[in-house]
């Protein structure tokens, strides 16, 4: 039987490979969060409009376009949450998230911009020192921003 498949494997090549591994496997959503950093050390903060009352803190982060680096969502998700320009670093985090979805941080630095807020997801962005983070920080972003969370 597992010659037949590999025959069978060999023969289908190319475009049709492809759509058989994609009926087989699992699809995904890529989440990612940028752990932004200014020239002080202190770490943007964002208070999310869609986020539970109460945990309301958290770093910027969206979802990955289809082709999109990942450093660049975090780029592009900054810029359209804040209005600042940021530089993707370090990747910091990485695991399969809660379902079909996968989780991804990068260290980012700042380099210009002017804060505006896009007032539709954000209500209010803020610059924290790292030991002086608000009440209502989600808990996986403060283990990112002081580095407690491991990579994989």
């Amino acid at each position: 039987m597992k010659r037949l498949i590999a025959h069978l494997w060999r023969i289908i090549r190319g475009p049709m490979q492809w759509r058989v591994l994609w009926i087989a496997h699992a699809k995904f959503m890529v989440g990612v969060t940028g752990v932004v950093r200014d020239d002080a050390g202190r770490v943007l903060l964002l208070r999310h409009r869609m986020w539970p009352e109460g945990r309301q803190w958290g770093l910027p982060t969206g979802y990955a376009v289809k082709g999109e680096e990942f450093g660049s969502t975090v780029v592009r998700e900054v810029r359209e949450e804040t209005g600042l320009e940021v530089k993707a670093g370090p990747l910091v985090h990485l695991k399969s998230g809660y379902k079909l979805r996968i989780e991804v941080a990068y260290e980012a630095a700042l380099v210009g911009g002017e804060l505006k807020i896009d007032s539709f997801e954000v209500l209010e962005a803020r610059w924290f020192s790292p030991d002086e983070l608000p009440e209502g920080v989600q808990e996986s972003h403060r283990a990112l921003i002081l580095g407690s969370v491991p990579l994989g």
